[in-house]
C-alpha cells in the first residue's frame, strides 16, 4: 500500500457554533493522507492511474468555503468527496486544525482527525 500526504493546506473559513464564527470567520490549517496503489501510476508513469494532489487540495479548499457549525462535518464530507473521486484510495485521513479557537485561555488551535 502507498500514501499519499498533503500538509499545510490554509484556508481562511467561517465554521463554528458561535454566530460571530460564520460572521468573522478563521484560520485553519488541513492535513490529508490518502492510502492507494498507485504503482501502476508510477511504472507508467501516468498521473490519471493515481490520486493528484491537486485535486485533493481542490476538494479541501471547496468542502473548508462551505460553512458548517462543526469541523467534524466537513472532516467527513472532505473524505467522502475523495473517496467519491477516487475509486483506488483504500483509506484517507483528513485533519482539520481551527487556529485561535474562541476559548477562554491561550490555545494554539483545537483540531479533530477522522479516518476511514
Amino acid at each position: 500500500m502507498n500514501s499519499i500526504k498533503l500538509h499545510g493546506i490554509r484556508t481562511y473559513s467561517y465554521h463554528g457554533c458561535l454566530k460571530e464564527e460564520s460572521i468573522v470567520g478563521g484560520n485553519y490549517l488541513v492535513n490529508v493522507s490518502v492510502d492507494c496503489d498507485f504503482k501502476v501510476a508510477a511504472i507508467e508513469d501516468d498521473l490519471a492511474k493515481t490520486v493528484d494532489y491537486v485535486e485533493l487540495k481542490n476538494i479541501v479548499i471547496l468542502q473548508m468555503s462551505i460553512t458548517n457549525k462543526l469541523i467534524e462535518t466537513v472532516a467527513y464530507n472532505i473524505i467522502n468527496d475523495i473517496k467519491e473521486k477516487f475509486s483506488i484510495v483504500v483509506k484517507c485521513k483528513v485533519e482539520i486544525k481551527k487556529i485561535n479557537p474562541p476559548l477562554d485561555g491561550d490555545v494554539d488551535y483545537v483540531s479533530v482527525v477522522v479516518e476511514e
